[in-house]
This record gives structure tokens, sequence and C-alpha cells, in this order.
């Protein structure tokens, strides 16, 4: 445990340079993770534009079934 008011004061500071520290990589990580990459060949963009399609589909199928399976959660009462 800390004894002194100075030894508090010491672990408060290493403890905010740790934070700092660790912002700052979490910061790098993040931007390197939200960053789009440009393709560097052809053969890279048709990859990437044939997986976007593909999970753009596997969106649009999942939509679809859930909606024929959940389909009485969003018909509307007729009215008379």
């Amino acid at each position: 445990m800390y004894n002194t008011l100075e030894e508090i004061q010491q672990r408060k500071q290493q403890l905010q340079a740790n934070i700092r520290q660790h912002n700052e990589q979490i910061s790098t990580l993040w931007t390197g993770l939200t960053t789009q990459q440009e393709p560097s060949s052809k053969g890279e963009l048709v990859a990437n534009l044939v997986s976007n399609s593909v999970t753009a589909i596997d969106a649009f199928l999942l939509v679809r079934k859930l909606m024929k399976s959940y389909s009485w959660l969003f018909k509307r009462k007729k009215r008379k």
C-alpha cells in the first residue's frame, strides 16, 4: 500500500502515462482497421468486388428468409 501522498501522486502519474500510451496504441490500431487499403492489382480488385457481391447477396437472402419466417411480425391489421 501507499504510505504518503507523494507515493500516491507518483502512482497516479504512472497510471496516467500508461493510459496515454494505451490510448495511442488503440488509436493507431483503430486507424489501421478502418482505413481502406487500395488493391494493388486488378486481380485483387476483382477478388474484392466478388467478395463484396457475395456478402451483399448473402445479406439479401438472410433478410428474405427472416421476413418469410417472421412475416407475422410485419403484417398490418386490416381496417374494417
